[in-house]
Formats: C-alpha cells, structure tokens, sequence
C-alpha cells in the first residue's frame, strides 16, 4: 500500500510544481498566491522563487517514491529517505497551515487541502 500512496502523492507533487513552473513562467495567477497581493504575473524576484518552488516539490516527489521503494536511489544515501521524508511532512504541514491563513480563496481551499494530502500521504510513506 505504500507504493500506491507514494505515487497519488508523486502526482500531487507534480500538480503543484506545474503550478510553481507556470507562475514562474509568468502566468497571470498571482492573485492566487501570497495571499493575492500581487494579481497578475507575478514580480521577476517571486517568479524565481516559484521556478525554485517547482524545482522542490519535484525533488519531494522523488523523495517519497524511492522511500516507498517505487524508484531507485543511490545506495549510498539511501539512510537520507527516511529523515527527508520526514521533513518533506514537516513542511508541509506547515505549509498547509499558512495556505488556510491566506487570504486568497484558492490558497485557504485547494492548496491547503493538497498540502494536507500530500503530508498525510509522505507521513505514510516516512512510515514504511
């Protein structure tokens, strides 16, 4: 069961960096994150940070399935799975409590419940 959780949470990981990627990109969605203060595309400075965002939450993604066992990881570092599994929950749990105190709807809704599932789901996996 662990190996399903990695990959809905792999899926969810891949969903928000395509987000981060896009406000990287210079979507127009700025008035969905950081509480909406900055509508439209966001600044050049927070777009590099959602470009490193993106970067994160696919290294998270790899995290989880190769703590679950889905994919390989060196051997050598293989004693780092279950630490930064642990963190990548940590995290988000954290994040997840700064997306319910946002101002923006979509924040305090979708993102928040995502960041909840996806720590719920790398807890499970930082279990196995």
């Amino acid at each position: 069961m662990t190996i399903p959780a990695a990959v809905l949470a792999a899926v969810l990981f891949a969903g928000m960096a395509v987000f981060q990627a896009s406000l990287a990109l210079g979507a127009p969605l700025g008035a969905h994150v950081l509480g909406g203060r900055h509508p439209g595309a966001l600044p050049n400075r927070l777009r590099a940070f959602s470009a490193i965002a993106a970067a994160i939450l696919m290294g998270g993604a790899l995290v989880i399935l190769a703590r679950a066992g889905a994919i390989g990881w060196p051997v050598g570092a293989t004693g780092l799975l279950a630490p930064a599994s642990w963190a990548i929950a940590a995290f988000l749990v954290l994040n997840t409590l700064g997306n319910l105190a946002s101002k923006s709807r979509l924040e305090r809704t979708v993102f928040a419940a995502t960041t909840a599932a996806l720590a719920v789901l790398s807890a499970y996996v930082a279990l196995s």
